[in-house]
């Protein structure tokens, strides 16, 4: 189904009158789009080793402030509500 809607798109540009400079033109927005969103779908994707380790000494130094007795944690309940 995409594919045909790609195939007709295509064909209803090739029928316009466009100028060779106005065709560079559309060309050159359409891959900036998807240069764009190609690069936004990769950082989404990656993260980086020390954000991890960033992430887990932070979750160590709660548990630690915790049990002793310095940080009050939420219960499953009280987090599903705030969302």
């Amino acid at each position: 189904m995409r594919a045909a809607i790609v195939e007709n798109l295509w064909q209803y540009i090739q029928s316009l009158p466009l100028s060779v400079r106005n065709q560079e033109w559309l060309a050159e927005r359409l891959l900036e789009k998807a240069h764009k969103e190609k690069e936004e779908a990769e950082e989404a994707e990656y993260i980086s080793k020390e954000e991890i380790l960033e992430d887990i000494r932070q979750g160590l130094e709660e548990v630690k402030l915790y049990r002793e007795g310095k940080l009050e944690l939420k219960t499953l309940e009280e987090a599903l509500h705030e969302l």
